[in-house]
């Protein structure tokens, strides 16, 4: 259907330009407008508008192969697309804050989980919350989702490693989602940045995602089946937030940012996507900290945010679940920005 308008411009400039006593017509797009009455009795061979190669034909689905054109009638096998059924989600950093609640949407689409973190005790602790909600919003449930708790620094190599094995054994020996949302920011000038502390944000936020998703990669190879992979990234990665200084946060995100395209494009072969989730600016319990304490800075983040509003760790729960479902099956090597539209002003 492409190359019909080189030909519709055609004929609309064979047309004679109108003189002072000519009546103007109306500018035409379409050959009924152009000829109203005219009907083009020439046949139509197969491939004419197809693309921009006329040798190619356009095969056309059947009548019973076509979508339903009201949308009722799909729900079901909409929300099926969506479902996590079945499906074994590892969450890092997943007991508190933006990792919890991600861990919280995949349960709610019914994936079992597995949430890693530094701080064990935590671990247990949201484990047990999250399948008491579980109940709660679901009494009639026949079955309830496994939901374990597992000690790991992410910047290990060793603990990473002893860690993916460890939720193997209490998975019935499969993975299919990883979210990696360990990471953590700081604030330092650039000149005044401890090393130590650097080496820290960095081995955390880029060698806790690369060493998880590597670990995880093997058992999904191993295993031939697909998999689905959410690295936690940031808007920092791509811009340059202020007034904060925190050029190493800034750079870790951008690689975290990159990893996913890369290693999405390196696993494409084995059926492996992988993601990147870039949020914006974020109220949990850290940050509504910081600006309760600095009422200038909220002001002026939410002044640049065209939503006009900082973002809900919420938010995050509708992404996460597309990208770790069936629903976004073509979709890799992509970053989804959650920012209320912060970074394209």
């Amino acid at each position: 259907m492409f190359r019909s308008t080189p030909l519709l411009l055609r004929r609309a400039r064979a047309l004679p330009r109108p003189s002072s006593a000519t009546t103007l017509r109306p500018t035409a797009r379409s050959i009924s407008t152009i000829h109203p009455l005219r009907k083009d009795h020439r046949e139509i061979k197969p491939g004419q508008f197809a693309r921009t190669d006329p040798s190619i034909t356009m095969e056309y689905p059947a009548e019973k192969d076509m979508p339903s054109s009201k949308p009722p009638w799909r729900y079901g096998q909409m929300s099926k697309s969506f479902s996590l059924e079945g499906k074994v989600a590892v969450v890092t950093g997943g007991a508190g804050g933006l990792g919890y609640v991600m861990t919280q949407a995949l349960v709610e689409f019914g994936a079992d989980a597995a949430i890693v973190d530094l701080n064990g005790e935590q671990a247990v602790e949201s484990a047990k919350n999250l399948l008491e909600h579980f109940k709660s919003e679901n009494p009639d449930a026949e079955c309830l989702p496994k939901i374990t708790a597992h000690t790991s620094d992410v910047s290990s190599p060793t603990s990473v490693r002893s860690t993916i094995s460890e939720i193997l054994a209490q998975h019935n020996s499969h993975i299919d989602v990883l979210v990696t949302s360990a990471g953590f920011t700081e604030n330092f000038k650039a000149e005044e940045y401890p090393h130590d502390r650097m080496q820290k944000l960095w081995g955390v936020n880029v060698d806790g995602t690369y060493l998880s998703a590597v670990e995880v990669a093997k058992h999904m190879i191993e295993r031939k089946r697909p998999g689905s992979m959410i690295f936690i990234g940031s808007m920092s990665g791509g811009i340059v937030n202020v007034p904060q200084p925190q050029a190493p946060y800034n750079a870790s995100k951008a690689a975290v940012r990159h990893l996913a395209s890369s290693l999405a494009v390196e696993w494409a072969p084995h059926r492996i996507r992988v993601n990147c989730i870039s949020p914006g600016y974020m109220l949990t319990a850290l940050t509504k900290k910081i600006l309760d304490d600095n009422p200038d800075l909220k002001a002026k983040w939410t002044s640049l945010i065209p939503q006009g509003r900082m973002g809900n760790p919420e938010d995050l729960k509708g992404p996460v679940v597309f990208l770790a479902s069936e629903a976004s099956n073509y979709v890799t090597g992509a970053d989804l920005r959650v920012d209320g539209g912060y970074t394209v002003i």
